[in-house]
C-alpha cells in the first residue's frame, strides 16, 4: 500500500472488517501491536460497539452483551502506511471499509450516530429486554388481571418493557397494555 492519506489532518475513525467472532481478539492484538511498535501517538482508540440485553427464558433472566455491528472493529487513528499495515496485518482482519484498498474515514455524522465520540462516563443505561415474541405473535398472559387469556402482540415499547396485546375476551378482541414480564409465547 503506498501513499495512504498522508494528507490526513489528525485522527479519524476507520472501520476494519473482520472474521465473525474475531472482534475481541483483534482488539487485543491491536492493543499489543500499538504498545510494541509505539503507535500510541497514531492509533488512539479501538471500539466494538455493544448493547446490553436481558434474555428471558421462562423464569430465568440472563444479561448478555450483543455486538451492534458484528464483524466490524472501529479504530480512531491517523491513517498512513505504517498504521494501515499495523491493522491490516493482524490475523482475522480482512480489510478496511472503503473502495478497493483505500480506507474511508467515517463522517462526523456517522460517528455521532454510532456513538463513538461519547464524552465522559456514559450514564447508566437500562438493559433492553430480549423478548421471546414479536409483533403479530400469539402470547399467553401468565399474571395480572388477564392471567390465563391469550392474545396477539400489536405493539412493543422501544425498551421492550411494555406490550400492547389484543386479548380475546368472549367474542371481542380488546387492546390491553401489559408488562412484558407478564407474557409468554402462546406455544410455550
Amino acid at each position: 500500500m503506498s501513499n495512504i492519506n498522508e494528507m490526513n489532518v489528525g485522527p479519524r475513525w476507520y472501520v476494519a472488517h473482520t472474521y465473525s467472532g474475531y472482534e475481541n481478539k483483534i482488539k487485543t492484538s491491536l492493543e499489543k501491536v500499538i504498545e510494541n511498535r509505539g503507535l500510541g501517538d497514531r492509533i488512539f482508540d479501538i471500539r466494538i460497539p455493544v448493547e446490553t440485553v436481558i434474555e428471558k427464558k421462562g423464569d430465568t433472566e440472563k444479561v448478555v452483551e450483543v455486538k451492534l455491528f458484528p464483524s466490524y472493529v472501529y479504530i480512531k487513528m491517523v491513517m498512513n502506511d505504517e498504521t494501515w499495515h499495523a491493522v491490516r496485518n493482524i490475523g482475522g482482519v480482512t480489510g478496511f471499509v472503503g473502495p478497493g484498498s483505500r480506507p474511508t474515514p467515517l463522517s462526523d455524522e456517522e460517528v455521532r450516530a454510532i456513538g463513538l465520540e461519547e464524552t465522559g462516563a456514559p450514564e447508566a443505561e437500562q438493559a433492553r429486554i430480549a423478548l421471546a415474541f414479536a409483533v403479530g405473535d400469539g402470547v399467553k398472559v401468565i399474571s395480572g388481571l388477564f392471567e390465563g387469556y391469550n392474545g396477539t402482540v400489536q405493539a412493543i415499547s422501544e425498551d421492550n418493557t411494555m406490550v400492547t396485546v389484543l386479548v380475546k375476551r368472549g367474542r371481542r378482541d380488546m387492546p390491553v397494555e401489559l408488562e412484558a414480564s407478564c407474557l409468554v409465547p402462546e406455544n410455550a
